[in-house]
This record gives structure tokens, C-alpha cells and sequence, in this order.
């Protein structure tokens, strides 16, 4: 049955929600432009599911909890309408970090080591205590939120003052955490479509690192195609596909990395509803082979 009536929800009650406001509203209008009967619906304050029958199409553009933790798409599931993006399974695989990255060890892809913690507050404040030993030996750890987006609570710590501050500076220390150790020489992203690899993204900031004001806020934020050997590209490509296999993803998802110096790549995480602002990576993505923002808005509504 062919698409006609299209609901878009964005907003949401995440730290992402100013994030998601801004891909909502690129995602109506191109939707508008496309000839769709669309309505724009700030979730959850103004949603409801009286009003959707098996005949309406969900554009989820939610970002954080309310779009990507497989709540919302577990509903939608049960009542059988469709929507964009990832089964609630999948999101349920990739939304928190600690397992998604337990499912990437445990299939042997690669992921920078890391360790978890329930909550901030019990967390020694000296890199010198034994629950760092298993990340040893390290320069440098990031600190992020086991389930949150954005770099919302994403904190590159080298000593004992800075892990004091990220504690202190964390809108909410109280939640699950992650340490990861951190890998310098290249951040990159690979969109995927349909199941299909597009041009991997290669991030380049004047930050320390791809935190939100160079994701959002700063214009010398450079991305990029990334330039890489046959090999690279295959051993990305086989790395992508099989994590998007593992987690059980499909239609379109964000896969982020890193690269090291000897050419090795590690799996970050992975977003079930990438980021459609105008500085976002999977639309620069797919500008690079010829793809307008429309075309990608009309792709990701057919993705399988």
C-alpha cells in the first residue's frame, strides 16, 4: 500500500530534545515538499494513538530515550503501524551503551575497552584506584552516559581533577555511566541504507573532541569523505554489516568509530535515529553520492 498520510514525531523529554525540535522540522519540510499529507506532533505532550489506524506511516525523528530505547517502537509494534527505522529489539540492543558494547564483544567485533558503573556517586575520585586497573594503561578515558545522546554528560578525562569536574558538571550523575578508553588518529561515522554502506564521514573538530558544541554549535567543524585504502574500506564495510546484523537493525542507522594509528577500526555505538539537522552526518553522507535531503527523506521512509 503506498504512503500517503505521514506523521512525524520529534520533541521528546531527553537532554536531546532541542536536537530533535531541529531534525523534526527539516524532516516536515522536505516531507512537505515531497507532496505527503504530513502533521508534525511534539512527542508525547501532543500524541496520541486514538488517532492513527494501520493505514498512517510514523516518521520517528525522536532522539535520545523517547525515540531510540525501543519503548515507543514496541507500542507502535503491537498496534501495527508502521514506522521508520529499527524494531524496538534492536533499539533495545543499541540504546544503552554498556549493551551494545557487551553484544559487540561477545560477536567479537571490535570496541574500545571500557567498564560501567551504576551511578556516579560511588565512583572514587583518583584514577590511581583499582576499579581503573582493567582500562590500564591509559592516557586518556571519556566518561559518558550508558544511555543518552548528543555528547549530553560526554567528558575526556586525563587526571584526577578533570574526572572531579566531569562528576561535578554532569546534569545527572545519578545513572549508569561508562568509562572507555580512548583511541586518537581519526573519528569517523558510517551512515547505513537499506542495508548498504554510504561514504564513511570523517569528523574533524577544533574541540577536543566531537562533543555537542561541535556537533551543533560550531561552523569549523569539518566533515568529511574519509579517505581510505581498498582494504580499509572493505574491513570497514565487513565491520558495519555485521554490526548491523548482530544488533538486528535495518532501514537506517548511524554506525560511529574510530580509527587508530595501525589502521584498526572500533565500533563506538550505534544510532537508531541519526541526527537530520543541518549539521548532521547522514545527510553530508549522502550529498556525497548525489542524494538531496528529500531523496534521503524519501529512502528512509521505503528502507528495509
Amino acid at each position: 500500500m503506498a504512503i500517503k498520510k505521514i506523521t512525524v514525531l520529534y520533541g521528546g523529554e531527553s537532554s536531546e530534545r532541542e536536537v530533535s525540535l531541529e531534525s523534526g522540522k527539516h524532516i516536515f519540510q522536505s516531507l512537505e515538499d515531497l507532496g505527503y499529507e504530513v502533521q508534525l506532533i511534539d512527542y508525547p505532550e501532543h500524541f496520541s494513538f486514538q488517532n492513527l489506524t494501520k493505514e498512517d506511516f510514523i516518521f520517528i525523528a525522536l532522539h535520545g530515550k523517547d525515540g531510540e530505547s525501543g519503548e515507543l517502537q514496541k507500542l507502535l509494534q503491537q498496534k501495527g503501524i508502521p514506522f521508520s527505522g529499527s524494531n524496538f529489539q534492536a533499539c533495545a540492543n543499541t540504546w544503552n551503551k554498556n549493551t551494545c558494547k557487551e553484544l559487540l564483544k561477545e560477536n567479537k567485533i571490535p570496541t574500545p575497552r571500557w567498564i560501567s558503573i551504576s551511578s556516579l556517586v560511588e565512583i572514587e575520585k583518583n584514577l590511581d584506584d583499582a576499579f581503573f586497573d582493567q582500562l590500564r594503561p591509559f592516557k586518556e578515558l571519556f566518561l559518558k552516559p550508558a544511555e543518552d545522546g548528543s555528547s549530553i554528560d560526554v567528558f575526556k578525562i586525563s587526571n584526577n581533577q578533570e574526572l572531579e569536574s566531569a562528576i561535578s558538571d554532569c546534569i545527572n550523575p545519578r545513572r549508569q555511566f561508562i568509562l572507555e578508553e580512548s583511541i586518537d588518529f581519526r573519528e569517523l561515522t558510517v551512515p547505513i541504507l537499506h542495508g548498504r554502506c554510504l561514504p564513511a564521514v570523517e569528523i574533524n573538530t577544533s574541540e577536543s573532541f566531537y562533543n555537542f558544541n561541535a556537533k551543533y554549535v560550531n561552523e569549523d567543524t569539518q566533515l568529511s569523505e574519509l579517505m581510505l585504502s581498498k582494504d580499509e574500506k572493505n574491513k570497514l564495510k565487513q565491520i558495519c554489516l555485521r554490526t548491523l546484523d548482530v544488533m538486528g537493525c535495518k532501514g537506517w542507522l548511524r554506525v560511529d568509530l574510530l580509527q587508530d594509528r595501525n589502521s584498526n577500526f572500533f565500533v563506538l555505538e550505534v544510532n537508531t535515529v541519526p541526527g537530520m539537522t543541518s549539521h548532521s552526518l547522514f545527510p553530508k553522507s549522502a550529498e556525497s553520492i548525489g542524494l538531496s535531503y528529500n531523496d534521503l527523506v524519501q529512502e528512509i521512509i521505503h528502507a528495509k
